[in-house]
């Protein structure tokens, strides 16, 4: 099941979301986050849409929306500053549709991957970033800290930033693991069945925790 949402950030921004459903009660939940606006980025884009369509099935409840400044999402884009707001309004948006016990995972691919490691609120388990830049992230010594769980999933051949560069700069962090998909691209044609199989299995982790 589909739901049409709109969320409203701390700032009064109101957002354009959409909610999939499992059949059942979620057994996790997860928000994704879209790429860059000023390159194309919506919630409709490839890695988003598959994540979307593919999660409920799974059991996972799945949340998308538009950045501020994207399709039917008022505001405008502020280079990664207040799009932190619209995490944020996401994750609660989300975990008030969850019961308490049932983990949610922070997802993001591209410039959404940097907003999603730029806050660490309470309610979510873990972060799954998909080829982060780590270029528009905020205050990332505070999720490098954080002893929860981190998934990266990086591509071979990206073209925006090279997964041996990403690899690096999150050597140091905390509970954080990093798988690179070979024969990928930055835009994971043909690679995002398995983006939804890292998916599903960190949430089912998470759920059997």
């Amino acid at each position: 099941m589909i739901e049409s949402l709109w969320l409203t950030a701390s700032d009064g921004v109101r957002l354009d979301a959409e909610l999939a459903l499992p059949d059942g009660p979620p057994r996790a939940g997860m928000v994704v986050c879209h790429p860059h606006p000023q390159f194309g980025g919506s919630m409709r884009t490839l890695v988003v849409q598959a994540l979307f369509d593919a999660l409920a099935g799974h059991g996972i409840a799945c949340l998308r929306f538009d950045f501020r400044g994207v399709g039917r999402s008022a505001g405008t884009h502020t280079g990664g500053d207040a799009e932190r707001l619209d995490v944020l309004a996401a994750v609660e948006a989300l975990g008030e549709r969850l019961e308490p016990t049932v983990p949610l995972v922070l997802a993001g691919w591209s410039f959404g991957g940097d907003m999603a490691l730029s806050v660490a609120p309470e309610r979510i388990a873990a972060w799954f970033g998909i080829a982060p830049p780590l270029r528009y992230a905020h205050d990332l010594d505070v999720v490098a800290a954080d002893p929860r769980p981190k998934l990266l999933a990086l591509a071979e051949g990206d073209e925006v930033r090279a997964p041996s560069e990403v690899v690096a700069q999150v050597a140091g962090w905390a509970n954080t693991h990093v798988e690179v998909l070979p024969g990928a691209s930055h835009f994971f044609a043909g690679s995002t069945g398995l983006l939804v199989g890292l998916a599903v299995g960190l949430a089912g982790e998470l759920a059997q925790a």
